[in-house]
C-alpha cells in the first residue's frame, strides 16, 4: 500500500496473522452464526409466509413469466463485480483508496449492466416467444443500481465480523420485499407483484447496509495499483457465469421447450427444494468465507472448521430435504391448495438431489478464501457442461425428466468438484464423508419410518396428516443422532454453546 500507515477506521485494519488463534475469533464466529442464521429465520418466517400466501393468489403462469426472466437477470448478476468484493474480504492490505476505488469499479459495472439487460430484453423475450418478457426485465434493471452501495458496505462489515448489523439489516429488507410481494398480489398485480418485491428488497437492504456500514465515500476512477484485487474478482467472476450456466441451464431448456405452465409449475417445485440452500446455505457461506481467510495461514485449523461447519449444516439440512421428500403431498396441498398438485411428482427427486448441490456449494468458500478462486472456476465449468447435457437429456420425458436431471447430474458433479477441492482445503475425502454421513443416516432412516406411518394412517384432510408426519418425524431423527451418532450430537452442542471440539 505505498507504505502507508494502517487507517484510523477499525473496520479496515487487517486482521492478525494469527486470528484463527486469539481466544475470542471461535465466540465472533460463533456470535457471527447465530445473528446471521437467527436473524434469516426470523425475516424467512415471515417471508415464506407471504410468499406461500402470494403463490396462492396467483397463478403457474406468473411464476412461469418471472422465471424466464431471472436468466437473463441471473446472468448479469454475475458480473456484478461481487468479487470485488470478496477480494476487499480476502486480502489483509486493503485500505481506503483501495475501497474507493471498489466503489468506482463497481459503479461502472452495475450501470453498464443495466444498460445491456435493457438493450438485451427483446432478445430474451423472442427466444421464449413471451413478448412480456421484455417489459419485466426492463424494470428489473432498476437492481443494478443499487448493487454497488450494498457490496461496498458488505465488504467494509465482513472485514470485521460485523455480522449482527447485517444480519438485522437484511432482517429488515426481507420483510420490505416479502410486504410489497404480497401487497402487489392482493391488489391484482399479477406477476408485477414479482418483479417489484426484490426491487424494493435490494434497495432497502443498499441503504440499510450502507448506514450500517457508515460507508460514506466518494468513488474513485483511477484505477492504478488494483490489478491484483480486479483479477481476484476477475476469476471470482468467471466461476459464477459458468456457475449460471449449470444453475439456469434448465430454466434455459425449459423455457424453450414447456409452455409458461409446466414452467411455472417445476420452478415452484425447484422453490420449495431449494428454500434451504437459497436462503440458509449463502449466508452460512457468508460468515464462513470471512472467517477462512483469517485462518488461511493455518491450514490444519481451516480443514477441522470446514469438517465441523459441514457437519452441522448437514445436520440441519438433511431432515429438511428428506421430510420434504417424505411428506410432499400433504405439504403442497396444505400450503399451496389443489391447483399446484402437480408439482408433487417433481418435488421427490429434486430433494433427493439437493444434498448433493449443499455439499458442492460448501466448497467454494473455502478455496476462495485459500486465495484460490480457480478452483470454484474449475469446478463450475465442469458444471456448466455437465447439466446443460443432462436437463436436455432429461426433456426427453418432460418437465418431469427435467427434474430426475438432477439427481443423476449433481452427485457426479460433487464427486469431481471434491476431488479437486478438498486436497487444496487440507481435507481426506474419507474424513469428508465420515463428517457428513450421520446425519445423511439419521434423515434417511426418518424418512422411510415416516412414509411407513403415512401408509397405515386412514384418510386425513392435508394439514391432519401433515401434522402427524411431521410430528413423527422430528422426534425419529433426533433420537437416531443421539442413539446412533452421539459425536455428531455432542459436536454440535458444543459448536452451540462455544468451546472448541475435536478434529472432525
Amino acid at each position: 500500500m505505498e507504505g502507508q500507515t494502517l487507517p484510523d477506521d477499525p473496520d479496515m485494519r487487517p486482521a492478525p496473522a494469527t486470528a484463527a488463534q486469539s481466544s475470542d475469533f471461535g465466540q465472533r464466529i460463533r456470535r457471527a452464526v447465530i445473528w446471521r442464521s437467527g436473524s434469516q429465520i426470523a425475516g424467512q418466517v415471515i417471508a415464506w409466509a407471504s410468499t406461500f400466501l402470494v403463490i396462492r393468489i396467483l397463478t403457474p403462469e406468473d411464476y412461469g413469466l418471472f422465471a424466464l426472466t431471472q436468466v437473463m437477470l441471473m446472468l448479469f448478476t454475475m458480473l456484478n463485480g461481487h468479487g470485488l468484493a470478496s477480494a476487499a474480504i480476502q486480502r489483509d492490505d486493503i485500505g481506503p483508496r483501495e475501497m474507493r476505488q471498489i466503489f468506482g469499479l463497481l459503479l461502472l459495472l452495475n450501470g453498464a449492466l443495466a444498460l445491456a439487460q435493457i438493450a438485451c430484453a427483446p432478445l430474451a423475450a423472442a427466444y421464449y416467444r413471451e413478448p412480456m418478457v421484455a417489459d419485466l426485465l426492463r424494470v428489473q434493471a432498476l437492481i443494478y443500481l443499487t448493487i454497488p452501495f450494498s457490496s461496498l458496505a458488505y465488504a467494509k462489515l465482513a472485514r470485521s465480523l460485523e455480522f449482527p448489523r447485517q444480519a438485522q439489516v437484511n432482517l429488515l429488507s426481507a420483510l420490505v420485499g416479502a410486504g410489497v410481494a404480497l401487497g402487489g398480489a392482493l391488489a391484482g398485480w399479477g406477476v408485477w407483484a414479482l418483479v417489484w418485491a426484490p426491487i424494493a428488497m435490494f434497495a432497502s437492504r443498499a441503504l440499510g447496509l450502507t448506514i450500517a456500514a457508515r460507508s460514506w465515500m466518494w468513488p474513485s476512477f483511477d484505477f492504478r495499483g488494483i490489478g491484483t484485487i480486479a483479477r481476484y474478482g476477475g476469476l471470482i467472476a468467471v466461476g459464477q457465469i459458468f456457475a449460471f450456466i449449470q444453475t439456469q441451464s434448465d430454466i434455459l431448456v425449459a423455457g424453450r421447450w414447456f409452455d409458461a405452465h409446466l414452467v411455472g409449475l417445476y420452478t415452484t417445485a425447484l422453490l420449495l427444494t431449494q428454500i434451504f440452500n437459497n436462503k440458509v446455505v449463502p449466508l452460512l457461506n457468508e460468515v464462513a468465507f470471512a472467517a477462512y481467510s483469517r485462518m488461511q495461514d493455518d491450514r490444519a485449523a481451516l480443514a477441522q472448521a470446514f469438517a465441523r461447519s459441514a457437519r452441522a449444516i448437514m445436520v440441519a439440512a438433511m431432515p429438511f430435504f428428506l421430510g420434504l421428500a417424505a411428506v410432499a403431498e400433504p405439504l403442497v396441498l396444505t400450503l399451496l391448495g389443489e391447483k399446484w398438485r402437480d408439482i408433487v411428482p417433481l418435488l421427490l427427486p429434486l430433494a433427493l438431489a439437493m444434498p448433493f448441490w449443499t455439499l458442492f456449494t460448501l466448497l467454494q468458500p473455502a478455496t476462495d478464501a485459500l486465495g484460490r478462486p480457480g478452483i470454484a472456476s474449475s469446478n463450475a465449468i465442469v458444471g456448466a457442461i455437465l447439466m446443460p447435457v443432462a436437463f436436455l437429456i432429461g426433456a426427453q420425458w418432460g418437465i418431469s425428466g427435467i427434474a430426475w436431471a438432477w439427481i443423476i447430474a449433481y452427485p457426479l458433479l460433487l464427486i469431481l468438484a471434491a476431488a479437486r477441492s478438498l486436497p487444496v482445503i487440507g481435507l481426506k475425502a474419507e474424513a469428508f464423508v465420515r463428517a457428513v454421513a450421520p446425519p445423511i443416516i439419521a434423515a434417511a432412516a426418518m424418512a422411510l419410518v415416516v412414509l411407513f406411518v403415512d401408509r397405515m394412517l386412514p384418510a386425513l384432510p392435508p394439514l391432519g396428516r401433515l401434522i402427524l408426519l411431521v410430528g413423527t418425524g422430528a422426534p425419529i431423527y433426533c433420537l437416531w443422532l443421539f442413539l446412533f451418532a452421539r459425536e455428531t450430537a455432542n459436536d454440535l452442542i458444543r459448536m452451540i454453546r462455544g468451546r472448541r471440539g475435536e478434529a472432525a
